[in-house]
């Protein structure tokens, strides 16, 4: 729980236009949808889902240290005439409304970030870089959609320096409203790729949703563009038909304004120059690959954007961390060595995929260890996605994947395309595939495991961190 109140019940009600019951609370210290992770002092928001209705839980929520739930009035009765309530016409637009309040208190730079691949870690880079020079406050996971941004917006305090919000879709018209909520001073759109295919007719459409980013953009405000993206004149286009006059660019192409010089790829880092705004700039990026040291252009860009200093930007991305599911990595100590765990479990599509190939291509393997990759489906692709899988056995060989491991309906038609000397083994299912990728490890191993947030991929991981936990987790045991 946080020690600084986010909010009072009455300014809470008045925002909402809420009618308040029972006895409340002087002050409100967090958020929460999720009666499972309840912190004393937080205000539960009975949202309802699309498996679940929150007002099955209030109650619960409240045993667990609630301060108050926030209900919607045709569910009042189901609740004590006592309770600490918060009642509104709807819960979900009770917290949209919440969300325009704290935006509308807010004082702090403001950076938007969506875009086919990188928002979740490009988002990250932005936390971790600015929380070490202001007040920062960024969305966490990936609350993305049209419950997360309002909830991540909310939950923003008063007197925050810096504040990072992501942006996702998977329909055109989703980024609008929220985007509308956020009110960025800097947009960013990482890349524009063929995601989503089952809901556009082609990656144009994608780019065109993508630039609905442009349109809650603040007067004054600027939009941080991927030149080397096939979409950049599209995007930009868009972005000054919204109005917006400053547009950076970034990337390794001539004419941006913060391009990548030079960048040494190692195995779990980056070694770049750059410039960045007119700026020369030498750093490491602890995080691997190339696809990470474009968007760190675009990190140091909108970070002196928002008006932080450059120098301990760059400094501050050699102490980076991945997030959850999103190229974190582990050592995985067998009874016979030791192997390397690259956990890219969260999500997957064709081009997060190729970039996680060529991460796991750099890695470092042992005298007789092998470069593994278990791959399960990438879901929403369309008609085309029997294509795209099949397509990914060219990014296989090219980085020098010894052994693939493959799960999911969509996922065997690499299998079928693979060289049968690749071939490690297949399933229709990770809860299926987890057992052969156990046995098949050993010493000096880089296993890679992705795939589709859908495909279940994390099974195998919680498999592997389980039968082989790393000295630190044996050491814990062992206390």
């Amino acid at each position: 729980m946080s020690t600084q109140p986010l909010w009072t019940p009455d300014a809470m009600a008045s925002a909402m236009q809420a009618q308040a019951a029972g006895t409340l609370p002087v002050a409100i210290y967090g958020l929460s949808i999720d009666s499972r992770t309840i912190a004393p002092g937080d205000a539960y928001f009975a949202i309802k889902g699309d498996v679940h209705d929150g007002h099955a839980f209030v109650e619960a929520a409240l045993k667990a240290g609630a301060a108050l739930a926030v209900v919607s009035r045709d569910k009042r009765d189901q609740f004590a005439a006592d309770a600490p309530l918060l009642v509104v016409e709807d819960v979900l637009q009770g917290l949209v409304d919440l969300a325009q309040a704290s935006r509308a208190r807010l004082g702090a730079k403001v950076i938007a970030v969506t875009g086919s691949v990188g928002k979740t870690s490009t988002k990250e880079m932005l936390r971790q870089v600015l929380e070490k020079q202001g007040k920062t406050h960024a969305s966490v996971a990936s609350f993305n959609n049209h419950w997360g941004v309002p909830l991540s917006l909310a939950r923003c305090p008063a007197d925050t320096v810096f504040a990072v919000f992501e942006i996702g879709m998977n329909h055109p018209g989703e980024i609008t409203p929220l985007v509308g909520l956020v009110r960025p001073h800097i947009a960013i759109v990482t890349t524009v790729e063929p995601v989503h295919l089952e809901f556009f007719k082609n990656v144009e459409a994608i780019a065109d949703a993508k630039a609905e980013i442009f349109s809650g953009v603040e007067s004054g405000g600027v939009a941080v563009l991927n030149r080397d993206n096939d979409q950049f004149a599209r995007l930009k286009r868009r972005a000054k038909k919204a109005g917006i006059a400053n547009i950076v660019a970034f990337g390794a192409h001539k004419a941006v304004d913060a391009r990548l010089l030079d960048v040494a790829l190692h195995a779990t880092c980056s070694a770049i120059h750059a410039n960045i705004l007119d700026h020369d700039v030498t750093y490491k990026l602890a995080m691997p690959g190339r696809h990470m040291a474009l968007n760190s252009l675009a990190v140091l860009a909108a970070t002196s954007l928002a008006g932080a200093d450059l120098a301990r930007s760059a400094l501050a991305l050699s102490q980076i961390q991945a997030a959850s599911g999103r190229g974190v990595r582990k050592t995985l100590e067998l009874l016979h060595g030791s192997a390397t765990l690259i956990d890219e479990s969260y999500n997957a599509n064709p081009a997060s995929m190729a970039a996680a190939l060529n991460v796991l291509g750099r890695a470092a393997v042992g005298p007789r260890g092998r470069k593994i990759a278990v791959l399960g489906d990438m879901l929403e692709l369309g008609p085309t996605g029997a294509d795209l899988h099949r397509g990914l056995a060219e990014a296989v060989t090219a980085n020098g994947i010894n052994t693939v491991f493959c799960c999911g309906p969509l996922m065997q038609n690499l299998w079928d395309a693979l060289p049968s000397g690749k071939r490690g083994g297949y399933a229709e299912s990770s809860s299926l595939l987890e057992s052969q990728v156990v046995a098949a490890l050993r010493d000096g191993d880089a296993v890679m495991i992705k795939g589709s947030l859908g495909s279940k991929m994390k099974v195998i991981v919680s498999a592997l961190e389980k039968r082989f936990p790393d000295k630190a987790a044996h050491d814990d045991a062992a206390v």
